[in-house]
Formats: structure tokens, C-alpha cells, sequence
């Protein structure tokens, strides 16, 4: 079996980007601090988990999710895949690379405020 991996440490009040992972599922092992993940999939379902430090967080194929630190002390936490090379889609650098005004026509902003997005990826902000 192949793996891939991310150790990732988000400072208080920051998060993980809203992002999917298109080759696999991801699970998740919190290593310190706390932290709230939001999932979402098909038809509108999402559900919010908490975890700390001990906890296993599991996200399946192609599921936006983001993950926040909700204590004051770093979010440390190691994201693993059953898959060869790590590999994610942040939903900013998506729509940033999407013709903006088809974003801006289909969220129903300005075209301004989607210019500024940036095109490349902020794995956390």
C-alpha cells in the first residue's frame, strides 16, 4: 500500500481552506490543540465535527471540507491517503481559474469581488 501525507498546524483563529481531495478518501489524526470541520456532499448535506487532540477525523472521496482551530493554542494534525501523492483543490484557486464572470453570474457577486481572488492556493488562512 502507498501513502501520502500532510502535517498541518493552523494558529488560533485560522483555518484550513474549504478544499476536496479528488483521488481519495482522507483520514485524519489531531495531535494537539481544537478544532471544528465542516463536510460537505451531494444535495445540500453537510455536517459539522469538534476534535482534539487523540481524535481520528475521516473525510470521504471528493468531499468539500475545511477545518478550523477553535482554541488559542496551534491546530496540529496529520491528514493521510491511501494514494501515492498528496493532492487537493482549494475552492479559491478553483474559482479564481474559473471564467469569473461565470463565478460571479452563479454566487450572484460582483465581478470585482472575484477578481481579487487569489489564483494560487492558500493551504491555510
Amino acid at each position: 500500500m502507498t501513502t501520502a501525507a500532510a502535517l498541518v498546524e493552523v494558529e488560533p483563529g485560522g483555518m484550513r481552506e474549504l478544499h476536496w481531495h479528488p483521488t481519495t478518501d482522507e483520514w485524519q489524526y489531531y495531535i494537539s490543540g481544537t478544532g471544528r470541520m465542516g463536510v460537505f456532499a451531494a444535495q445540500a448535506a453537510a455536517r459539522t465535527f469538534d476534535f482534539q487532540a487523540g481524535d481520528v477525523g475521516y473525510v470521504p472521496f471528493a468531499y468539500g471540507h475545511y477545518i478550523e482551530n477553535t482554541g488559542d493554542e496551534p491546530l496540529v494534525f496529520l491528514e493521510m491517503f491511501r494514494h501515492p501523492r498528496f493532492e487537493d483543490i482549494s475552492v479559491m484557486q478553483w474559482m479564481a481559474n474559473t471564467p469569473h464572470e461565470v463565478i460571479a453570474d452563479t454566487i450572484n457577486v460582483q465581478k470585482s469581488i472575484v477578481d481579487g481572488l487569489p489564483n494560487t492556493k492558500q493551504v491555510v488562512i
